[in-house]
């Protein structure tokens, strides 16, 4: 803790001083000071500063006595030392309870103890404090730079930080979310999850008063039990991590930041800057390898088998299982991010950590069902080859998929992930198709509201956007939806949705006006304004099935109903 007004009083010089108000507390004093001081206080009293006084204008006058020692007090200096038998010969009870209130330590000398002894005597101390500091600084510089030299893992450098720091440390990326998860059980990577899903880590930055320059980094996240969180910087500057300090309960940062401890972290943050480099730099090479593989496999820019699976071989990956492509995306993430209280984080910052814990529990939900695995991400859009075995592609997609949405419920509870799914790859040239399957899948299934959408399920939804590929098919649209979109835009009547309840319930107009809370009169005016738009007749069933026609294909295919997700 560095010297204490205990460490003082302890020498020889002071054996005959006596500690008159708040005893109990003279062992947790800091002291980084010592002066004499006269009336008036003003502001020349620092903190943790033991200050000497002979209250030389305060004779005969109890108020001032009383105001000079409340300055001081309000000073925050460590102790206050009164030479008492000339102008002071006791202690005031007011003064002595004021004190004592406000848990002040006032210790009173014998008139014969020379100030100038009591000085040299204190830096003395100080110097021998601050020497020892330096030393067990340099220590810890020293083994924290060992573990780097010997390659030691995340585990043992982040024990050494909490030994030293007698407290619990945590290390994030510049997101939030936390290296090397298996340190932690899973209540308090849930909880860590939670935070960082809730905006509340990492924090931005805020403006500090302390003159420290390394403080003025620090930002405290209040809770429970608070964290301090220190930037890990790269050389431009900007963090590439965080530092996560865990305060004792009820401990404020201003007691448990001494000397030792901001020198340990100084230290911590250089050195794992050292070790992120290094680590950043390797892994973000073995993602992108490996992301590029599945990347180019999907898309079929493989010449043969045996370039993939030697490919795949020294990336870690297995082709000859049997897999079925999975894309999916979350839909809602804007609506999602506008609900929190984002303090610290843009949208795109706080989206990527939210990608990087979808990841995380597609990757569990494979390694939980023991199955091989291939995963990428394009933007937003996840790309998943999954194995399967015995079970069908609905079945073990199902049981894979409810995994995911489980655990990702608990997370994000309001998250909408939509997910489309190819057919079994049973040969190399699969994986091209599978994919292109899975991407379909997921086109119309977005379109039509379904979460979840299988490719041998679409058929007819196919078979229309085939359709609206089609010169003839535009021309028709152009002529029979345009029409009715462009009126339903200028009169706000929804056309549409009336023709649509008028084909389901097969052209019943009394069933059809009660199920739109319409008057009879009023939907015959509808039907003959959609007959006048279109130019078709709604009692003629080629022209009802035309109609019909065109809708689901406009429905199917029109890019402005997907304008969130575009699939490339």
């Amino acid at each position: 803790m560095g010297l204490t007004v205990e460490d003082v009083l302890c020498e020889d010089l002071l054996m005959d001083a006596e500690v008159v108000t708040s005893e109990s507390l003279i062992g947790k004093k800091k002291v980084q000071w010592i002066s004499v001081i006269e009336l008036p206080v003003e502001n020349f009293v620092r903190k943790n500063e033991i200050v000497l006084t002979t209250a030389i204008g305060c004779k005969n006058d109890p108020e001032q006595f009383i105001k000079f020692v409340k300055d001081v007090i309000e000073s925050k200096a460590a102790a206050l030392m009164i030479a008492l038998g000339r102008f002071i010969y006791d202690i005031p009870k007011e003064v002595m309870a004021m004190a004592e209130e406000n848990d002040f330590v006032i210790i009173v000398l014998p008139w014969e103890i020379r100030f100038a002894n009591i000085v040299e005597t204190v830096m003395m101390q100080l110097t021998d404090a601050e020497s020892q500091d330096r030393k067990r600084s340099e220590r810890i510089q020293q083994e924290l730079l060992n573990l780097i030299l010997a390659e030691r893992d995340l585990n043992d450098i982040l024990t050494f930080i909490q030994d030293e720091m007698e407290a619990a440390v945590f290390l994030s990326d510049r997101f939030g979310n936390l290296f090397d998860k298996d340190l932690y059980n899973e209540k308090v990577q849930q909880q860590w999850k939670q935070k960082v899903v809730n905006g509340k880590i990492p924090r931005q930055q805020t403006v500090q008063s302390n003159n420290d320059p390394l403080i003025q980094k620090f930002d405290l996240i209040e809770g429970k039990q608070s964290l301090l969180q220190i930037p890990i910087l790269q050389v431009s500057g900007d963090p590439q991590g965080y530092l996560f300090v865990m305060l004792p309960e009820d401990e404020v940062t201003e007691t448990f930041l001494t000397t030792n401890r901001i020198h340990i972290i100084e230290h911590a943050a250089t050195t794992i800057a050292l070790w992120l480099s290094k680590r950043n730099a390797i892994e973000e090479t073995k993602i992108r390898l490996r992301s590029d593989f599945v990347d180019e496999l999907a898309k079929g820019y493989f010449q043969s088998h045996e370039e993939a699976a030697s490919r795949a071989g020294l990336l870690g990956y297995e082709l000859y299982h049997e897999y079925v492509c999975i894309v999916g995306f979350a839909e809602n993430m804007e609506r999602m991010f506008e609900r929190r209280i984002q303090e610290a984080h843009t949208f795109d910052s706080w989206k990527k950590s939210m990608h990087r814990y979808i990841e995380e529990e597609i990757i569990y939900a494979a390694t939980t069902l023991e199955r091989q695995w291939l995963l990428t991400r394009n933007e937003d859009v996840f790309l998943i080859y999954l194995q399967v075995e015995h079970q069908t592609d609905h079945e073990y997609a199902t049981d894979f998929l409810d995994m995911i949405d489980r655990r990702l419920q608990n997370l994000l509870p309001d998250i909408e992930m939509v997910w489309g799914l190819g057919k079994r790859v049973k040969q190399f040239s699969d994986y091209h198709i599978s994919y292109q399957q899975a991407r379909t899948a997921l086109k119309i299934g977005y379109r039509k509201d379904k979460r979840r959408t299988w490719y041998d399920q679409t058929g007819l939804d196919r078979i229309l956007l085939n359709l609206y590929e089609f010169d003839d098919m535009w021309e028709m649209m152009k002529n029979t939806i345009t029409p009715l979109i462009n009126y339903e835009a200028e009169r706000q009547m929804d056309l549409i949705g009336t023709f649509t309840a008028f084909h389901q319930y097969r052209g019943n107009v009394s069933q059809t006006a009660r199920s739109l809370h319409l008057h009879r009169q009023s939907l015959l005016y509808r039907l003959r304004k959609i007959e006048s738009l279109t130019g078709l007749s709604l009692n003629n069933s080629d022209h009802l099935f035309l109609l019909e026609l065109c809708l689901k294909t406009w429905r199917i295919g029109n890019e402005d109903i997907n304008a969130s997700y575009s699939p490339k």
